[in-house]
């Protein structure tokens, strides 16, 4: 939500009023998710290799941290790419037109919060069941890295091809 309210802040104020700062947001934010979702891939690509060279068998330890959710909010509060994410998704599905920009971004910002809230805690869920099996399987990682990859791509190009409202 910091990152939300960050956004909604700067952004809100020149998306309401100019159309050219609103289509140069648009752009560059499909590039963004572009970019991330050609990064996925080629992440997923390396990884492979990577994994081919490095021996399954050996266990490796991992070393519990002191504090998981706080390290967790710090990372998340300090990262750009999640400011980056939202600057660049957010302003997508802002109706100019419709006036109070701001509150549209916070609502929107909101919600895109308490889905990823959801999934994580499914995830979390899961990960007792689910977790050996995920972190044994390094195809499972690279394909699922793939996919989400060509899932950014094709939402990028969706948004940088739609009409803007």
């Amino acid at each position: 939500m910091v990152h939300v309210l960050a956004a909604a802040l700067g952004v809100s104020i020149v998306l309401a009023k100019s159309a050219v700062a609103f289509a140069t947001v648009k752009y560059v934010g499909a590039a963004y998710l572009c970019f991330l979702g050609v990064r996925m891939i080629l992440d997923a690509r390396r990884d492979k290799a990577t994994a081919e060279s490095i021996s399954i068998d050996a266990p490796q330890k991992v070393r519990p941290t002191r504090n998981p959710l706080w390290q967790g909010v710090a990372t998340e509060v300090l990262n750009p790419k999640t400011a980056l994410f939202f600057l660049s998704f957010i302003p997508q599905f802002v109706d100019r037109s419709g006036g109070h920009v701001f509150l549209q971004f916070v609502a929107l910002g909101t919600i895109s919060v308490v889905m990823n809230t959801t999934a994580d805690l499914v995830v979390i869920a899961l990960a007792g069941p689910l977790g050996e099996r995920i972190r044994s399987s390094a195809t499972f990682r690279r394909r699922q890295r793939t996919v989400t990859g060509a899932i950014m791509i094709g939402l990028g190009t969706y948004l940088a091809t739609s009409e803007s409202k």
